[in-house]
């Protein structure tokens, strides 16, 4: 069931508009005319719509209201800076009691369409749950019974570039384009939110994927760094990447190869390239974790004074885990990157595997080349995401705008830096969710990782969250058959949203 409302619309920081003036009698163009020609656009007033639903979530019938509008951010002079296009489900009732969860992708410069239309939100595309590509439209977008909703209101936020979010008036876009701008524009935000619709002593989770949990460890510093603190019940990590070293092919760091043997492993499975196969997956990757941090790390760090006989040891162990000959793995000085995986793992089968899903294969131009032509794993499902979010806005949200959906790749020249030299010679937000799980006991985080995601390998997460100064006992990690966006496989849609749901319940008194 779906109702238009309609909603006050308040103008903000309108810049002032001139008027073209007359030429004087001799010719000369009047200086107000030149005025006209250079003063900044005026700013519209945000636009917001709001509709009425109801559904079935985990059983339960919620009736709701959607809405999905532009926020303001202002700078310190009230001017409005850019606008905030955000979808906020609250169930009908008023209850300030109930949490809310704030929820955002990655990339940097990713909407959040994928976990809203994927995962959490009341409606999603539904595309092919064994690793095929998504084909040709329509996309059908059915409803999500298996959307949070029952146990919390959910407010999906695009950052400035993605979505339908964009810079305002003069201001740079690039205002907004690094970790640490990124994180205070959404803290903006949320404030502004938690306000308007008196929320402040709601249960409160945020909550990103990818490059949105580095988001969210930077976020949860403006949150709570200061005195005037929005306190918070959880942190929810999808396809964690908070140690950017780890993911580093610089020459000389050794742990890229340990943090993603583990997924290598797990691949090299799925494909049936292992020898004696073991019947769990679980299993044989626990396996190659310890392996992988122990000999295998140790022979590396080893270098050039690793003694012949352990080589070959090693080497042996390696092709095991990794479905790759002896033979490669000695040409690669027992050193294999992800990209040279993805096209070695397959070749005598004439395909590639993917990076956010290694279940996925693709087929190159040719089989000769040391990395892949693309990933089949993204290009196998942005077309059905992006025309459903599209869609779906205009035509359920009622979200009327001219403008095209930034799904992805909406900024440029991301300002990659944390603080002082020692802290982006080795960047790493970790530290920011250890302090404020020290900082606040109340606070748990909960981590999901696919076996087959290679853009944030599930042992590089739990390499990053278990070092000193992390409390462990309020993190739950969970996993799952699939890669970075595991909900794009049914069966795991399901456990992922019990999963947070267990944990929304288990981190929210009396519920």
């Amino acid at each position: 069931m779906i109702q238009k409302l309609v909603a006050p619309i308040f103008a903000a920081g309108l810049a002032a508009t001139f008027a073209t003036a007359p030429l004087h009698a001799q010719g000369k163009p009047d200086a107000k005319a030149d005025a006209a020609k250079e003063a900044p656009a005026e700013i519209p007033p945000p636009n917001v719509s709001v509709t009425k639903h109801s559904g079935t979530f985990n059983g339960k019938s919620i009736s709701y209201t959607a809405t999905a509008s532009e926020t303001y951010l202002t700078d310190a002079k009230g001017k409005p800076t850019a606008a905030i296009f955000s979808t906020a489900y609250v169930k009908d009732g008023k209850d300030t009691n109930r949490p809310v969860t704030f929820l955002y992708n990655g990339g940097p410069g990713s909407g959040s369409l994928w976990l809203h239309m994927g995962a959490f939100g009341p409606k999603r595309v539904a595309i092919p749950s064994d690793a095929r590509d998504d084909g040709a439209p329509p996309y059908p977008l059915i409803a999500n019974p298996h959307s949070l909703l029952d146990v919390t209101d959910i407010v999906f936020i695009d950052p400035v570039g993605t979505g339908f979010s964009r810079a305002l008036g003069d201001t740079d876009p690039k205002t907004f384009w690094g970790v640490t701008a990124d994180a205070k524009s959404i803290d903006q935000f949320i404030r502004k939110w938690l306000s308007t619709n008196n929320r402040w002593n709601s249960p409160k989770y945020i909550g990103g994927e990818s490059y949105g949990t580095t988001r969210s460890a930077a976020l949860v510093k403006e949150l709570e760094g200061s005195y005037n603190d929005v306190g918070l019940n959880g942190i929810i990590l999808i396809s964690t990447v908070l140690d950017f070293a780890l993911g580093s092919e610089a020459p000389g760091n050794e742990l890229v190869y340990v943090t993603n043997l583990p997924s290598m492993a797990a691949t090299a499975w799925y494909h049936n390239k292992v020898a004696n196969k073991p019947a769990d997956v679980a299993a044989f990757v626990e396996e190659a974790r310890q392996w992988a941090i122990g000999p295998y790390l140790t022979a590396l760090a080893r270098g050039q004074k690793l003694p012949a006989a352990e080589r070959a040891q090693i080497r042996t162990q390696l092709a095991r885990y990794t479905g790759l000959s002896e033979d490669y793995l000695e040409k690669a000085d027992l050193r294999v990157v992800p990209d040279r995986f993805y096209k070695e793992l397959l070749r005598d089968r004439g395909v590639t595997v993917g990076r956010l899903d290694s279940r996925y294969t693709g087929k190159d131009y040719d089989n000769a080349g040391e990395g892949p032509d693309n990933d089949p794993s993204f290009y196998g499902i942005d077309a059905s995401y992006t025309a459903a979010m599209n869609a779906y806005a205009r035509e359920d949200l009622k979200f009327d705008t001219p403008k095209q959906y930034v799904t992805i790749g909406g900024v440029s020249d991301w300002d990659w830096r944390i603080g002082g030299r020692d802290d982006n010679a080795y960047l790493n937000l970790a530290p920011n969710i250890g302090k404020a799980l020290r900082e606040n006991s109340g606070l748990r985080v909960f981590v999901g990782q696919g076996w087959y995601d290679f853009a944030t390998p599930f042992f590089a997460a739990e390499y990053s969250l278990q070092r000193t100064g992390i409390p462990q006992d309020r993190i739950q990690y969970h996993y799952y058959d699939a890669g970075h966006m595991m909900y794009v496989r049914e069966a795991d849609l399901v456990k992922l949203t019990d999963d947070v749901r267990g944990f929304i319940r288990q981190g929210t008194t009396g519920r």
